[in-house]
C-alpha cells in the first residue's frame, strides 16, 4: 500500500511555515507525519496529512508550489541495526532510496519509516518478502 505525500517547496521563512500549517489546520486538516529540509533560501516540507485532496486545493489557493508523491511506510524494529537490515535487500535489489524519514510507530519496540524509493512497487515486494509489514494509512488513525 502506498501513502499520498504532499511535497512543498516553501520560502524559508518562520511565517511562510506558520501559514500553511495554520491554514491546515483551519481547514480541519490533521497533520500525520512531516519533515522539513533547509535547501538555502526556500525549504523541502514533506507531509502525510488527513486529507490530501483538501491540503492541495488550499496550497493551491494560498500560491504555494506543491506536489503529491506515492511513498511506502514499513514498521521496522526500534533496535541498533535494523535499519541497515531493512536497507539490504533493498540494495541487493538495485533500489535507491530518495528520501526517507522516520516516524515514531504506535508501541516503544518499533518505528515506522517512510520512503519514497526509485521503485515503490518493487520495494514493497522486496520489503514484503523480507517479512516486513507494509502499512497503509490507517496506522495513522490507530495512533491517535
Amino acid at each position: 500500500m502506498k501513502l499520498k505525500q504532499i511535497v512543498i517547496s516553501i520560502e524559508n521563512s518562520p511565517t511562510r511555515l506558520y501559514d500553511v500549517l495554520k491554514a491546515m489546520g483551519d481547514a480541519g486538516i490533521n497533520l500525520r507525519a512531516l519533515n522539513l529540509v533547509d535547501t538555502g533560501a526556500f525549504g523541502q516540507l514533506r507531509l502525510l496529512v488527513s486529507d490530501t485532496a483538501l491540503a492541495r486545493q488550499i496550497l493551491m489557493e494560498m500560491s504555494i508550489p506543491a506536489f503529491v508523491n506515492e511513498v511506502v511506510a514499513t514498521e521496522i524494529p526500534d533496535e541498533p541495526g535494523s535499519l541497515s537490515i531493512v536497507m539490504l535487500p533493498l540494495l541487493k535489489a538495485g533500489i535507491r532510496i530518495e528520501t526517507m524519514y522516520a516516524y515514531i510507530g504506535a508501541s516503544v519496540k518499533s518505528a515506522v519509516m517512510i520512503f519514497c524509493f526509485s521503485d515503490n512497487d518493487k520495494a514493497i515486494d522486496v520489503l514484503q518478502e523480507n517479512g516486513l509489514r507494509i502499512l497503509d494509512a490507517t496506522i495513522f488513525d490507530i495512533l491517535e
